[in-house]
C-alpha cells in the first residue's frame, strides 16, 4: 500500500498556507521585527487570566454542555446586543467554538458539499479556501479591488454569485487589507444577498477592532438575519489567541446542523477558557478599549511610515493591519518580503498569500510595541534606499 494514496486528492492538492514559509525562516534567525503574525501582542488581561485559574483552582475541570456553558452564551447575547444591537436566544442560537476558526470550519462542513460553490472576497483569511475544498465545494474568489478600498461592492457581488453558490463569506473588518464596511455601504451588499438562495458568513472577529467608525455587523439588517451566521471569538479583541475560544450565532436550524458536527468532532470547548470568557464579556470593555486605543496610535504611525517611504498605502479602518502597495518596487511580494527578511530582518507577509489579488501588497501588522514599529520603519528605509 502506497500511503500518499490513501490521502484525499483536495488534501494533497493544498498547498501549505504561504505564511508559514516566512515563520520557519525566522525561527532560524535572530533579532528579527515580526510585523507578521496576526495576534496581539499583549497578554491577556489579569482579571480574565484570573477567572480561568480560580476556575482550575475550583476543580471546575468537566465537559461543559456540547453548545458551551449556558452563562457564556447569556453573556454572549447581551454582549451582542449591547454592542452591535444583535438579538439571539442564548439557548439554542449561539453554539461556543474553538476559536472562530473552528465555527467557520463546521459552518461550511454543514452547508456544502461537492457541486456546491463558496464565494470568497479576496483578499482575505487563508482559512476560508482551504475548509471549503476540504468539503468537496468548489472555492469561487471575487476579488476585492484597491481602487475601492477593497471593500465589496453590489454590482461585483451581483456578478459574482451564480446558480451553484450556496454560501457567501463576508470578510469585514478584512484581514489581511484592515477594510470595513459602514452601513450604508452594506444596504446595497444586503439588497443583492436578500435575494438570493444563499448562506451569508459573516465573519466578524475583528469587530471591536474599528477606527473612527463602529463595526455594523450584516446580520443587523432584519430582512437577511435569519439566513445570516456571525461568526466571532475572543482572541483578537480580548488578546485571547491562545484560549481557543470563539462562537457562532444565527437561527436555530442553522445552529442545529453546526452543534451536531462539534458535538460528534469536539464535544465542547475548553471550559477554562470558557470561565475566562465570561469574566470577558462582564468586565473586560476597559482593557479592549485600552487596547484598541494603542492600536490607533500604532496604525497611525506604520500607515504615515509606509507613505513618507512613497509606498501607496489606504487607510485601513479595521483590525491591525496595513496593507501598502509594493509595486513601485519592480518586486513581487514575495521577493519583497524575502528580501526585506533577510536583509533588514523585518518580517511582512506577501500579499499574495491571502489570495492572488493579493500580490503587489504586503501585510504589515500592528500589534506590536511602538519601539518596534519605528525600528522596522528605520530598517525599511534602508532596505528601500539601498535598492533592494
Amino acid at each position: 500500500m502506497i500511503l500518499e494514496n490513501m490521502i484525499r486528492k483536495e488534501v494533497k492538492e493544498m498547498p501549505p498556507s504561504g505564511i508559514r514559509k516566512f515563520f520557519d525562516i525566522v525561527n532560524e534567525m535572530e533579532d528579527v521585527i515580526s510585523l507578521g503574525v496576526g495576534e496581539p501582542d499583549f497578554v491577556t488581561p489579569w482579571n480574565i487570566r484570573e477567572a480561568g485559574i480560580y476556575s482550575l483552582e475550583q476543580g471546575d475541570t468537566h465537559y461543559s454542555s456540547n453548545a458551551g456553558f449556558i452563562e457564556l452564551r447569556e453573556e454572549i447575547a447581551k454582549y451582542l446586543k449591547r454592542r452591535f444591537d444583535l438579538s439571539y436566544n442564548p439557548s439554542d442560537e449561539i453554539l461556543v467554538t474553538v476559536g472562530g476558526s473552528e465555527g467557520i470550519d463546521i459552518a461550511l462542513r454543514a452547508l456544502v458539499g461537492p457541486g456546491d460553490e463558496v464565494l470568497i472576497p479576496e483578499p482575505s483569511f487563508v482559512a476560508y479556501k482551504g475548509c471549503t475544498t476540504f468539503t468537496g465545494a468548489k472555492a469561487n474568489v471575487l476579488e476585492l479591488k484597491a481602487e475601492n478600498d477593497f471593500k465589496l461592492t453590489a454590482d461585483e457581488l451581483e456578478e459574482a454569485i451564480t446558480e451553484n453558490t450556496k454560501v457567501v463569506i463576508i470578510p469585514f473588518p478584512n484581514n489581511p487589507t484592515g477594510a470595513i464596511m459602514t452601513r450604508e455601504e452594506l444596504a446595497p451588499i444586503v439588497e443583492v444577498l436578500k435575494k438570493k438562495d444563499v448562506i451569508i458568513i459573516s465573519d466578524e472577529i475583528y469587530a471591536e477592532l474599528t477606527y473612527n467608525k463602529e463595526h455594523v455587523s450584516i446580520a443587523s439588517f432584519p430582512e437577511i438575519k435569519d439566513k445570516t451566521l456571525v461568526i466571532n471569538g475572543f482572541s483578537k479583541a480580548y488578546a485571547m489567541t491562545g484560549w481557543r475560544l470563539g462562537y457562532a450565532c444565527g437561527n436555530k436550524v442553522l445552529i442545529d446542523a453546526m452543534k451536531k458536527i462539534h458535538q460528534y468532532a469536539i464535544m465542547c470547548s475548553p471550559t477554562t477558557a470558557q470561565f475566562a470568557a465570561i469574566e470577558a464579556l462582564k468586565n473586560g470593555d476597559e482593557s479592549v478599549s485600552e487596547m484598541v486605543k494603542e492600536y490607533n496610535r500604532r496604525r497611525r504611525v506604520l500607515v504615515d511610515g509606509f507613505r513618507k517611504l512613497g509606498f501607496e498605502c489606504f487607510e485601513p479602518l479595521g483590525a491591525f493591519y496595513v496593507f501598502p502597495c509594493i509595486k513601485s518596487t519592480g518586486l513581487s511580494s514575495e521577493k519583497f518580503c524575502e528580501k526585506l527578511l533577510l536583509k533588514e530582518k523585518v518580517l511582512a507577509v506577501p500579499g499574495n498569500a491571502f489570495g492572488d489579488c493579493g500580490e503587489g501588497f504586503i501585510r504589515a501588522c500592528y500589534a506590536s510595541s511602538m519601539e518596534n514599529i519605528y525600528e522596522a520603519l528605520r530598517r525599511i528605509e534602508r532596505f528601500v534606499k539601498e535598492g533592494f
